[in-house]
């Protein structure tokens, strides 16, 4: 199960860092994954970690304002999100692809999802 937690109502040009807590089994050996979905719209890739943290991918729309983390000692992952935007307003969810180790901007490829969290940035 993944708990995502930190939204929250910003102003823009603000900063807030999500978290994803993983429980019932370890997150350290999978690559991991945020998504944000948008009042009526798809579920858009935002940023992926691989398991060990050498490797990071980001969507262009948050490269350079966005960064991703993981802590596996503590089953945790994470998402720094700085200079916001009134387009960054979404649900953040994390998701846990347990077939893979390495980055992946697919939502197909991901088996768990948390249930996500509300990000508002107000202009």
């Amino acid at each position: 199960q993944l708990q995502a937690s930190g939204g929250g109502l910003v102003q823009a040009g603000g900063s807030l860092r999500l978290s994803c807590a993983a429980s019932g089994r370890t997150i350290s050996s999978y690559g991991m994954g945020w998504f944000r979905q948008a009042p009526g719209k798809e579920r858009d890739f935002v940023a992926t970690i691989n398991w060990n943290s050498d490797d990071k991918y980001y969507a262009d729309s948050v490269k350079g304002r966005f960064t991703v983390s993981r802590d596996n000692a503590k089953n945790m992952v994470y998402l720094q999100m700085n200079s916001l935007k009134p387009e960054d307003t979404a649900v953040y969810y994390c998701a846990c692809r347990t077939t893979g180790r390495q980055v992946a901007g697919s939502a197909s490829v991901y088996q768990y999802w948390g249930q996500g969290t509300l990000v508002t940035v107000s202009s």
